[in-house]
């Protein structure tokens, strides 16, 4: 069971200070990383640039101090800027203010009740379906700026966007769209050259000075935002009532839920890199502080961040000091250079997003699991298209539900009830003889064998029902073999208490053999056996017939 205790407080009993060198460094490069992702990620979000950099700055230094990752980077990422940019249109800024404070608040009871183990019991194909979803609508909802597109408010929904898109092709800004290509060319092209600073942040210095340099007509942060403040913000609690509760609380469970899988993936992912083990429900609490502390102070949902954990191990990262030395450095960039900000061409930081969408997209994993078996395949593809042209929310329950139904039927598949024809032994051995067996335990048309095979719920209770159709007038004894069953619920209990009730009335004896520890304790607290009987349990088969042999020839 992951333990609730924070992972600097472990990793601080052998710290040294060559590590502190390394923490520092790779806390200053993830900083640099983080500087154009989270503006960017802010203003795709539909809310001004600061409050990207805000949220990187508190969220990711409690996610750090508390976190249950050595390495974890926490801050905005891009799967939460259509649920952000949906929340701000739809209930305005305190609507995600109030959203994000509750959302921290469900993740902290998540890491407090042990959920954290629980978020791996989501199917690969759902994350991956939403995942690749959330990268097209990122893609889609930079169109505008990368190209210059000369119109006004743009639709949410993906299809509404496009049709907007090719209306207003006309429009396009040629200074624009070439500086946005400039910004990707570097951004792909600058690790040939130097790897440790980022090409990101290297594409929005050199495209500004460009604009700046040439007066091109292209808009900028500036133009659509004015003066940005660099001015640490003040915590700010909305007006509360359950109206506003009631109305957000489904939003505030897709961040919480969301923000729960990101940050846990990111955290499995970095243990694969450095052979450590994160504590899941730590994480989860204290993605819930930092969720909490960022709604205070007006920023926006955050989680742990793939791309920004991977950079800090690979700069030599190995302790959450590195993560808290990120949002040191951010906070000064904030405190001396926002006001520059202002300068930043909408295209460059377009082209930052567009190259985030084709990270996230996973287009290689999609490709793969195109070779699974035809259901998870569906699964993909209704959670991706739904994601695509509806919600995330509503993409996450319906490939829940279906992968559900999906496993419950594969379950239900394996499992079988079977007339037991008894020309095997108890071990299969190849020697047995079903003739003498035959007569050793004068096994008649009075006996009837059963076995169950699989786990015994409700996707198989039908099958078991069948049995009742086949118990003849000569039977006297059903020997019911349970020994490959791991587990059985309460419909499979209610088949079976019917079995008994039948029997009873037909004065049937039932016999049980080879039960297993979970189906025993299910049956002993339904009574089963104060209704059949204690002595029908029995370890093997030849027990049973034993028993029979005594009781009733």
């Amino acid at each position: 069971m992951s333990k609730l205790k924070p992972k600097l407080f472990s990793t601080m009993k052998n710290y040294s200070k060559e590590q502190l060198a390394k923490d520092v460094t790779a806390g200053i490069i993830v900083a640099i990383i983080a500087l154009p992702l989270s503006i960017a990620l802010a203003i795709a979000s539909g809310v001004s640039p600061e409050k990207g950099l805000h949220t990187a700055i508190i969220a990711g230094f409690f996610i750090s101090l508390l976190g249950g990752s050595r390495v974890q980077i926490g801050g905005p990422t891009g799967a939460f800027m259509v649920i952000v940019y949906g929340i701000v249109t739809q209930y305005g800024i305190d609507g995600l203010i109030i959203a994000t404070i509750m959302s921290g608040i469900i993740m902290i009871i998540m890491g407090l009740i042990k959920l954290g183990s629980a978020i791996k019991y989501i199917p690969y194909p759902i994350t991956t379906g939403f995942t690749s979803g959330i990268a097209l609508v990122i893609f889609s909802s930079q169109i505008k700026d990368f190209l210059g597109l000369n119109i006004g408010e743009v639709p949410s929904d993906f299809l509404g966007k496009w049709s907007v898109y090719i209306n207003a092709i006309d429009t396009i800004n040629l200074s624009a769209f070439l500086i946005g290509i400039i910004a990707l060319l570097i951004i792909v092209l600058w690790p040939k050259i130097n790897k440790k600073i980022p090409g990101t942040l290297i594409s929005l210095i050199i495209t500004t000075v460009i604009v700046l340099v040439f007066k091109l007509d292209v808009p900028t942060i500036g133009s659509k935002f004015g003066e940005l403040s660099s001015a640490f913000p003040r915590p700010y609690v909305p007006e509360l009532n359950l109206s506003k509760i009631s109305m957000l609380l489904g939003p505030a469970v897709t961040i919480a839920i969301l923000g729960s899988i990101e940050s846990l993936l990111s955290a499995v992912v970095s243990d694969g890199m450095i052979g450590g083990k994160h504590r899941s429900n730590m994480e989860l609490v204290a993605q819930g502080v930092a969720n909490i502390a960022s709604g205070l102070f007006g920023g926006i949902p955050a989680t742990g961040a793939i791309a920004r954990t991977v950079s800090n191990i690979k700069s030599g990262g190995r302790t959450p000091v590195a993560g808290i030395v990120h949002s040191i450095t951010l906070l000064l960039i904030m405190l001396i250079f926002m006001p520059l900000a202002k300068l930043i061409p909408l295209s460059s930081l377009a082209a930052v997003l567009i190259i985030v969408a084709y990270n996230m997209c996973g287009w290689r994993e999609f490709k793969e699991l195109f070779k699974s078996p035809k259901s998870d395949v569906f699964v993909l593809l209704i959670t991706f298209f739904i994601t695509v042209l509806f919600d995330l929310v509503k993409a996450i329950e319906i490939g829940i539900v279906l992968a559900s139904l999906l496993f419950m039927k594969r379950m239900a598949d394996v499992t079988n009830v079977k007339e037991t024809i008894m020309d095997a032994s108890e071990d299969d051995d190849e020697n047995f003889n079903f003739e003498e067996e035959n007569k050793k335990f004068k096994i008649t048309d009075s006996i009837q064998v059963y076995e169950i095979n699989g786990p015994f719920f409700f996707g198989a209770a039908d099958k078991f029902m069948e049995i009742l159709n086949e118990i003849g007038i000569p039977t006297r004894v059903i020997i019911l073999r349970m020994r490959n069953v791991p587990a059985m619920d309460a419909t499979a209990l209610h088949a079976f208490k019917q079995l008994i009730d039948i029997c009873k009335s037909k004065n049937i004896k039932i016999l049980i053999t080879g039960i297993n520890k979970q189906p025993k304790s299910v049956l002993d607290k339904a009574s089963i056996s104060e209704i059949s009987g204690d002595e029908c349990f029995f370890n093997t088969i030849d027990e049973a017939f034993e028993y029979t042999n005594n009781k009733y020839q």
